[in-house]
């Protein structure tokens, strides 16, 4: 393997998907909620991507079975007209590879590009020394800052958003493609699975599904 690579594991067609990242971040939110939504929503895989700019090591299961380092996509309709994929990324490249960043991150825009994706959302924690159960946003447009600020998010301002689910934001705005970042305040920057959990209550929110109580999801 030389490069970055996307392989499709489905014959599903998303149509006009709304991606939802979950990648490697502040308290391990982002995969999280996802594992959250994928479990709840009994959803399919979709894709699998591969890259050689991610650490040198396989994950081990309790079976003794090896697996190269990968991000998943799965994919679920909505509507008839509506699909939502989520991606839960196993790692972020080494922070000394600052264009390893980017080309995970093309490689995912690319993806959604051919899938006339019409919204990214990347999820990530917000370091705090105080709980505070509470969602913020930031996006590519005042426009969409404000939609979700209607919904019950919060403003994240004058801060950053470091990693990949910042970047892929940035390089989503670049292209044309809307996006948001939902950050929720951790106290725990390893696992902070309350905030994780406050952040999945408002994906199902925006995305118009019923919520289901934390004592459902198994394994939280």
């Amino acid at each position: 393997m030389d490069k970055t690579h996307i392989r499709v594991l489905s014959h599903l067609k998303p149509k006009n998907p709304i991606l939802v990242a979950g990648l490697p971040s502040m308290g391990n939110v982002g995969i999280m909620a996802i594992r959250f939504l994928v479990d709840s929503l009994q959803a399919e895989k979709y894709a699998e991507l591969y890259s050689p700019v991610l650490p040198d090591y396989v994950t081990v299961d309790d079976d003794g079975l090896c697996s190269l380092l990968k991000y998943v996509f799965f994919a679920m309709d909505l509507s008839e007209e509506k699909s939502l994929l989520m991606l839960i990324g196993d790692s972020q490249p080494p922070a000394e590879d600052s264009k390893a960043y980017y080309e995970i991150c093309g490689e995912i825009l690319d993806f959604m590009e051919s899938l006339n994706c019409s919204l990214i959302v990347s999820l990530d924690g917000l370091p705090s020394f105080h709980t505070r159960r509470a969602v913020y946003v930031a996006g590519t447009s005042r426009r969409i800052i404000s939609e979700y600020v209607m919904m019950g998010a919060e403003i994240y301002a004058g801060g950053r958003i470091i990693g990949l689910p910042g970047l892929l934001l940035g390089l989503a705005k670049i292209r044309g493609i809307e996006g948001i970042c939902l950050l929720s305040p951790i106290t725990d920057i390893v696992s902070d699975r309350d905030a994780a959990f406050t952040i999945y209550k408002f994906l199902r929110k925006i995305l118009g599904l019923s919520i289901a109580d934390k004592n459902m999801l198994l394994g939280f």
